[in-house]
């Protein structure tokens, strides 16, 4: 092999190789399907013409039984009439033509096995092309299925995850902040209690002293 040759040879293969990976199944099933009717057409086409020539074998027997006949009824006559060398060729004729039409009948034999072999070959393509055609719509239906996931994966794995996590952050601080507020609130107004506690116990020389005297003059 060339040099040329082979180059051509792996850049074929390369090139194939990167239509095998862009191929979509269900047209895939689709020129397979194609294919399969073009092989059926030329099955048909191959069947037709086999029984043509089935037919036209079949004739040739018929118009040989015919000269045969005729043969022999020449040979009667010319017996009958004392034509001894006319007779003979008759016969000999006759023995020809029966030799001819032996021939002929095993002839049509094998054209009727080969008719029968393409029969079923035909058959059995059309078989397997119904099988092709059901597993078709089944695949098809599993890669529209297919598809379909294919995109709600696709719309899943695209949605920002980041973005939730950076606003669940943003919203747990903005929490922390509002206990923190809420922890320092009571912590400003504990001293404010204890202040307003210590006033309310606060008592006066004055106050004191006229309770001294209240308590003297009763005694």
């Amino acid at each position: 092999m060339g040099i040329f040759k082979r180059l051509k040879t792996i850049t074929m293969a390369e090139i194939n190789g990167l239509l095998d990976g862009l191929e979509d199944p269900i047209a895939m099933l689709n020129e397979y399907s194609r294919e399969f009717e073009k092989e059926i057409t030329k099955g048909q086409q191959a069947l037709a013409r086999q029984i043509f020539v089935e037919k036209k074998q079949a004739a040739l027997i018929s118009q040989t039984k015919a000269l045969v006949d005729k043969r022999t009824r020449q040979a009667k006559l010319a017996i009958e009439q004392g034509e001894e060398a006319i007779a003979k060729l008759a016969v000999q004729e006759k023995l020809n033509q029966e030799k001819t039409l032996q021939l002929y009948v095993d002839q049509l034999e094998s054209l009727k096995g080969q008719t029968q072999i393409l029969v079923e070959k035909l058959d059995q393509l059309k078989e397997t092309y119904n099988q092709l055609q059901q597993k078709k719509i089944l695949l098809a239906s599993r890669a529209n299925v297919a598809q379909s996931m294919k995109q709600i994966q696709k719309v899943t794995v695209s949605f920002n995850t980041d973005d939730v996590a950076r606003g669940v952050a943003r919203a747990e601080e903005k929490i922390l902040l509002m206990e923190a507020e809420v922890q320092a609130g009571n912590q400003f107004a504990a001293p404010l209690a204890q202040i307003d506690t210590a006033y309310d116990r606060y008592v006066s020389d004055e106050e004191l002293t006229k309770e001294l005297e209240k308590i003297k003059s009763e005694l």
